[in-house]
């Protein structure tokens, strides 16, 4: 299903000015924009996408909304994990409704930290009672527990688990890529290692940095495939420290606050989550020289 994707972008929720509805208008404007500069899949209700702060009603909702808005054209994976087992599996049957979902992406329980043996379980559990193909989310930095490499391996070998969003270290990736077999899709979730997960053989990137340079990370990735490894590199370099000041406030604020900036009226974040004040948008912008991004 994804194994000719290389750059996804995990698409944030536009809100109304007030904050209290879902901008639909917004988010097919947006959409039409990603998929003109690169994006060739989407992970919607992810981190970025704010579902926290999304009621459940609101969540399938936009699930909804977004399979009319994409139309097919490429794959949708669809947040579902929460760190109940029993909710999560409720969850996805809700989901597993909507035409046009193609795999959901399960997080690794967080904030009751289980260990490997209770990750194993619950990913299993979940496999065993999901319509759809299940992707591991496994983001320690926001779960407060890592998912050890080997136990990815380990269930990128159960039924129904076909692949992984990774964000964690460099040599994690490789062995996850080195240790499964072809047909499970091994994306990091760390923009700055787009072109490193190329390399090493894992599909490419689940990105937040694609909202702003999709274009220019499509264009990485097809002089990588072209073999003129220098410009990938060079186009990496350039984008690593804007890539990096996307994160120096908390995310999603400072990608909306770009996407404002630069076009695309897609409001603010929902609390706790605070829109970006002045200053922090002065030092944002002229981190990632957004005139240059408008161009």
């Amino acid at each position: 299903m994804l194994e000719n994707i290389d750059l996804m972008t995990a698409i944030i929720t536009p809100f109304t000015d007030d904050g209290k509805d879902i901008d639909f208008d917004a988010l097919k404007k947006l959409t039409n924009h990603l998929l003109d500069t690169g994006t060739k899949g989407f992970v919607i209700g992810g981190t970025t996408g704010e579902t926290p702060t999304l009621t459940e009603s609101e969540k399938l909702s936009l699930y909804q909304r977004f399979v009319k808005i994409v139309d097919g054209r490429v794959p949708i994976v669809a947040g579902v994990g929460s760190n109940s087992t029993k909710a999560t599996m409720d969850f996805i049957n809700k989901v597993a409704l909507i035409k046009g979902i193609d795999m959901v992406l399960v997080v690794v329980p967080y904030y009751n930290k289980p260990n490997q043996r209770g990750m194993i379980a619950h990913f299993k559990t979940v496999a065993d009672n999901s319509p759809l193909p299940v992707m591991i989310y496994n983001i320690p930095g926001r779960t407060g527990v890592l998912m050890e490499k080997e136990t990815v391996v380990e269930l990128s070998k159960y039924n129904n688990i076909d692949g992984v969003k990774q964000c964690n270290t460099m040599e994690d990736l490789e062995y996850i890529v080195e240790h499964t077999n072809k047909d499970f899709a091994v994306f990091s979730g760390e923009d700055a290692q787009a072109l490193f997960a190329k390399v090493i053989g894992a599909n490419g990137v689940v990105s937040v940095a694609s909202h702003i340079y999709g274009e220019l990370i499509s264009d990485m990735y097809t002089k990588l495939e072209n073999g003129n490894y220098k410009d990938a590199g060079a186009i990496q370099r350039k984008l690593t420290p804007k890539m990096a000041a996307l994160f120096m406030y908390p995310s999603p604020s400072p990608t909306k606050a770009a996407l404002n900036e630069t076009g695309f009226h897609v409001g603010g974040c929902r609390l706790p989550i605070l829109p970006l004040n002045d200053d922090e948008k002065a030092i944002l912008f002229k981190q990632l020289n957004i005139q240059e991004a408008i161009k």
